[in-house]
């Protein structure tokens, strides 16, 4: 989706990072993909993962190698996880599967941030495109995203 990747590419230029912004000769399907294209560590991909709730949609952004727990998930948000069937993702979220970041996303989405990327100092979320990544160190993945920190996942 041309337009998600630039949608982002023009969200970090107007924060003067738009440079940081890298488009790969393939896309990546895998997390462990997506880190060998890069050269980093599986738990440096910062994962975006989208989820409806009874208030709407949530994206949760969390360290590459880790899944949700669903036990800490029904604590922090009083009810069960329940993903964006993958067809909806793109109209819902407002970037594809595989390009899903907390950057220039549609209105109304709440962002958080597990607890999980704090063991990193650089990470690498998807820039709207399968094909696209951004470095970004925690504190400005946190300050750019303006997500909440959660702890709700646990290692794969």
């Amino acid at each position: 989706m041309l337009v998600s990747l630039e949608a982002v590419k023009q969200y970090f230029a107007e924060q003067g990072l738009a440079g940081r912004i890298v488009v790969h000769d393939q896309a990546s399907d895998t997390v462990e993909h997506a880190a060998t294209v890069i050269g980093c560590s599986p738990g440096q991909i910062a994962k975006t993962m989208a989820f409806q709730q009874k208030e709407g949609v949530v994206l949760v952004v969390m360290a590459g190698d880790y899944k949700i727990n669903n036990q800490a998930y029904k604590a922090q948000f009083h009810q069960k996880a329940s993903m964006v069937p993958f067809a909806e993702v793109a109209t819902i979220v407002g970037h594809e599967p595989g390009g899903v970041c907390p950057f220039a996303i549609n209105p109304g989405i709440s962002i958080y941030l597990d607890e999980s990327l704090n063991q990193y100092e650089t990470v690498y979320p998807a820039a709207g495109s399968p094909d696209s990544t951004i470095e970004l160190t925690v504190a400005e993945l946190a300050k750019y995203s303006q997500g909440t920190w959660v702890a709700v996942t646990k290692p794969r």
